[in-house]
């Protein structure tokens, strides 16, 4: 039986996993994944836009916002691992995938690890590149602060890397939003996703090997994965397209969602999109 609207359960891989779905059951179906440490509620823009005409699904990775941790260490091999049992469990064979930063590098671990099962793929203020030794330093640094002091110091920390400043003053109930969502989650799931995020590997050398339609999109002021890696990503993905979201910082979805639903529906409608 299907179901429509938020907080939807499904046991996934061992897990109570929670999702959000709209939209004709028979339209190409979307799968959105949230970036870190957020929930599938970032995606509500999009899903509204999009419902008439898609199959729209956003849906909480293990550990964050409603769906519940499970006993694995996370990885973003685990979170693929769970979006591919999240897709056979609704038999679903083939969907769009969007991820913006965390969700990009579960998107690009599962394009690299099953090809077969995607049909597009939209990238959002995220990179190919593993992380430095100087951002592994920077997050073990958070991780013992956050032992030590919770999460609220940590959410603001986060909001001013987040955002463009200017969305300060014109996207205050977003900014407001993506705090609550950060000081909701588990801080032993923050934790847990800091650890795997040190531990992924690179994609960069992959990118030329995806062979479906990809559109990038970056916010214009995104300071923790700016357009130049966004560029460096374009310039590695075949016949991919790149688009710089104005006004906006890392969560460009969120910071210009007009703008950047514009680009994404042009992309989804494009003729040389065959779903």
């Amino acid at each position: 039986m299907r179901y429509l609207g938020n907080n939807i359960s499904k046991t996934v891989n061992n897990h109570v996993l929670k999702y959000n779905e709209e939209g004709p059951f028979s339209a190409p179906v979307i799968i959105f994944i949230h970036g870190f440490p957020l929930n599938k509620s970032m995606w509500n823009p999009q899903m509204e836009a999009l419902k008439n005409d898609y199959r729209v699904i956003a849906y909480d990775i293990r550990g964050h916002g409603k769906s519940e941790p499970g006993e694995m260490d996370f990885s973003m091999n685990l979170f693929a691992i769970d979006l591919i049992h999240f897709m056979d469990a609704f038999y679903i064979h083939k969907a769009i995938l969007c991820g913006l930063s965390m969700g990009g590098y579960i998107a690009l671990n599962a394009i690299e690890n099953y090809p077969n099962r995607f049909s597009a793929l939209v990238l959002c203020d995220t990179t190919c590149k593993a992380d430095p030794a100087s951002v592994i330093d920077k997050r073990m640094q958070t991780i013992r602060e956050l032992q030590d002091e919770g999460v609220e110091n940590y959410a603001d920390e986060s909001l001013q890397k987040l955002f463009a400043p200017e969305s300060f003053t014109k996207r205050v109930y977003e900014v407001e939003s993506v705090r609550k969502m950060i000081v909701k989650n588990p801080v032993h799931s923050i934790i847990n996703t800091l650890r795997a995020l040190t531990t992924r590997n690179e994609s960069c050398s992959k990118l030329n090997e995806i062979h479906v339609p990809v559109l990038i999109m970056v916010g214009e002021e995104d300071a923790i994965t700016p357009p130049a890696m966004a560029q460096l990503m374009h310039e590695k993905i075949p016949n991919s397209t790149l688009e710089i979201i104005p006004h906006a910082g890392h969560l460009s979805n969120l910071e210009n969602p007009s703008a950047f639903n514009e680009k994404l529906r042009e992309f989804l409608s494009s003729a040389r999109l065959k779903i």
